[in-house]
């Protein structure tokens, strides 16, 4: 029996567009729900969301949630993506119809790119967002008047709410259908000059109209699509029709806003200011030059410190359930390899993702919730100056505090930064920040440098040496930043352009969406990396020559023998030994000759290895090495450690020179393959975590070196 093959129909593509701070996300999250995925657009690192919308009688509608932006006319990175794919009509992204999301309060200021996009030819509707709030301003849309005057579908709703998403999907399904459709005349009158130069560039870029055309006049030095055979036809066409750009520019803006404006005005009425009136009261305060940024510090020291505390519960719960689960494999399953490797490589490499989460969702949950509310854009505001000073963004500030909590959700949150520079200079430097995986080896090097004496009645040494610890990291985070300003070049200009939204209540179903998103993400991307990882350094620390694994286990057992050892203790003198004889222990045999001029041994340099799993392995690394029995007694690992000597000269391994060198490599160092495996899915390529790792390896080498070498 014969089948006929079935047609594979596309779907309806949509494309979600509009203004910065105008409520587009809600309207997606409303349509799509959890049915929404990330991809990236092509060639690019900037992020695109995906998301599948039912309707009736068509199988599905795809929904691309474009990046906010202003106008066709591009300041950013992710505002080029925007032209880029519209101005191209055989962009793999090019929309089947779009949908302009627009402030409802906000009107006259976002219809610039409304009318814009109505010129492309695109079936179009205009969803006037925060309907709800327009209506407690008192604030009465007339959308028929509207619709009639820019000759498209206008519908009112609430991404807040959900009202008006039926209405919003009922004209969709007549664009899906194609009912009617009928483009409408040209927004924007050219003149003489444009018209014909659009018209010549027409013949050069297939199907485009006539103001995709005069895009490309505008955009053609960068726009990807175009080949260089092609740039220099409408170079040469600019130069032959005297075309000027900037004031093409500027007369198309003007001309628009002078259409637009009377058509805002005779749609709206009764107008009251009360909530604007709030926020204006609060913005006072809040972006005060000296109230604003103390008043952002508590926020952020608040944030802060609930990652840490409420972090810490489900952390433990986490790190306990994987403990009794190793456990559990360990006594059920025989011994051998296989079991090891479950429980040493595959449960704590898993245990190592997981125990992250706690701290991803409430950092996330926390900003999430700042920016629903429209604080966010204030502190970015308020640092924006200071921070490009060094390179960086405004946004900048909040990846920069949130990683002393830990660097991967804060490399994460440099999603808000849209230049793309100021992003990567971002997370390059955002791991400088000392995060709390550096405690534990803080708390036990710091003893061996600085004394515990108090100070003035009130301050203990040990507590002002472990601030500073943190000072250098900051200090060294923004001198990093100001060198790879100077030294990454990028045609984007730095400057930042954000509207401040009103003060708002944050939409939960927003916030939980993207915390869902974030920790799918960091879950699914930056874990398989991580298991991998982690089970190549199971191997490496499990596994050597057998010959000298043999012979080191015979040998661990008869000195344990001989010292009358009980099994835990020799069991600990077995794995110090074994892990000698291991790939690692060849592996820190062979580094040793590098590391040695930094004060470090072969023992110090597994714990270096080891420890790229996480910094805070090292403490766990040195009670193994040093046969200790409890690895989480810290005070007991520091009494092991005071007690080693060197065995050529008898001085202590830890003195001042060794323990000062290796806390500053430890400030420095980038020992944490989880931050990298993030890096390297923030920034779509291998490049920058390897030039991440470079760098601040060569920082901590240096450093250790310079200050060991001075003080032995």
């Amino acid at each position: 029996m014969e089948h006929e093959t079935q047609p594979i129909t596309q779907p309806f593509t949509v494309a979600l567009l509009g203004n910065p701070n105008c409520g587009k996300s809600s309207v997606f999250n409303q349509l799509t729900g959890l049915r929404q995925k990330v991809g990236n657009f092509p060639g690019v690192t900037v992020d695109k969301k995906l998301g599948m919308i039912r309707l009736p009688g068509r199988h599905a509608v795809q929904l691309i949630d474009f990046p906010g932006t202003y106008s066709f006319y591009p300041t950013s990175i992710d505002e080029r993506i925007v032209v880029q794919s519209l101005a191209n009509p055989s962009d793999e992204n090019y929309p089947d119809a779009a949908v302009y999301i627009a402030d409802v309060t906000k009107l006259e200021k976002h219809l610039l790119l409304l009318t814009q996009l109505r010129d492309l030819g695109l079936p179009l509707i205009l969803a006037l967002n925060m309907s709800d709030v327009a209506e407690k301003e008192g604030m009465e849309v007339d959308a028929y008047t509207l619709s009639r005057r820019l000759e498209i579908p206008v519908v009112k709703l609430s991404g807040r709410t959900g009202f008006g998403i039926e209405a919003l999907k009922y004209e969709l399904q007549q664009l899906c259908e194609g009912r009617e459709h009928r483009a409408p005349s040209l927004f924007y009158e050219f003149s003489a000059q444009e018209k014909r130069l659009a018209e010549a560039i027409k013949d050069i870029v297939p199907g485009a109209n006539l103001y995709q055309a005069l895009l490309v006049a505008h955009h053609y030095v960068w726009l990807p699509f175009l080949s260089e055979a092609q740039r220099k036809l409408i170079s040469d066409l600019i130069a032959t029709h005297g075309f000027q750009p900037l004031r093409s520019q500027v007369n198309e803006t003007m001309q628009r806003y002078d259409k637009f404006t009377p058509m805002v005005r005779m749609s709206l009425r009764n107008v009251r200011s009360a909530t604007r009136s709030i926020t204006e009261k609060l913005d006072v305060l809040l972006t005060h030059q000296v109230a604003g940024p103390i008043l952002f510090f508590v926020v952020m020291l608040l944030v802060f410190q609930a990652i840490f505390t409420w972090a810490a519960y489900p952390m433990d719960l986490i790190e306990q359930f994987f403990a009794v689960s190793g456990e559990w494999v360990r006594s059920t399953l025989p011994a051998g390899w296989f079991t090891d490797l479950l429980t040493d490589g595959m449960l704590a490499g898993l245990g190592g993702i997981l125990v992250f989460i706690p701290q991803i969702a409430i950092l996330f949950f926390l900003i999430s919730l700042l920016e629903e509310v429209g604080y966010m854009a204030r502190a970015a505001y308020l640092f924006d100056r200071l921070m490009q000073a060094f390179g960086l963004n405004g946004r900048s500030i909040v990846a920069l505090i949130s990683s002393s909590a830990c660097a991967i959700p804060a490399i994460m949150s440099t999603r808000t930064i849209s230049n793309w520079k100021e992003r990567l200079i971002t997370i390059l430097v955002t791991p400088l920040i000392s995060c709390s995986a550096r405690i534990p080896v803080y708390t036990v090097l710091i003893g061996f440098v600085v004394p515990s004496r108090v100070v003035a009645g009130l301050f203990n040494l040990q507590g002002l040496a472990f601030m500073g610890l943190y000072l250098l990291g900051i200090i060294a985070a923004l001198l990093s930043a100001l060198v790879f300003k100077l030294i990454l070049r990028t045609q984007e200009r730095s400057f930042l352009m954000l509207e401040l939204p009103e003060y708002r209540p944050p939409v939960m179903r927003n916030v939980l969406l993207t915390v869902w998103e974030k920790v799918r993400t960091f879950v699914w991307e930056a874990g398989r990396i991580i298991m991998a990882i982690s089970v190549v350094l199971w191997v490496l620390a499990s596994y050597g020559p057998p010959m000298a694994m043999q012979e080191a286990k015979q040998e661990a057992l008869a000195l344990a023998q001989e010292r009358e050892l009980d099994e835990t203790e020799t069991a600990n003198m077995v794995a110090a030994r074994q892990i000698e004889a291991s790939y690692a222990g060849h592996l820190g045999k062979v580094i040793e000759p590098a590391i040695r001029p930094l004060g470090f041994d072969w023992k110090i340099g597994i714990a270096l290895i080891t420890s790229f799993a996480a910094r805070e392995v090292f403490v766990g690394t040195m009670a193994t090495i040093y046969s200790i029995g409890s690895v989480d007694d810290e005070y007991t690992v520091r009494d092991k450690m005071a007690q080693e000597r060197d065995p050529v000269t008898g001085k202590p391994i830890y003195g001042l020179a060794t323990s000062l060198s290796l806390l500053l490599f430890y400030v420095f160092a980038m020992q944490c393959m989880s931050t990298l495996a993030v890096v390297k899915r923030e920034t779509k390529s291998w490049k920058w975590p390897l030039v991440q790792f470079l760098y601040m390896s060569g920082l901590a080498y240096l450093s250790s070196l310079l200050v060991y070498q001075l003080l032995s």
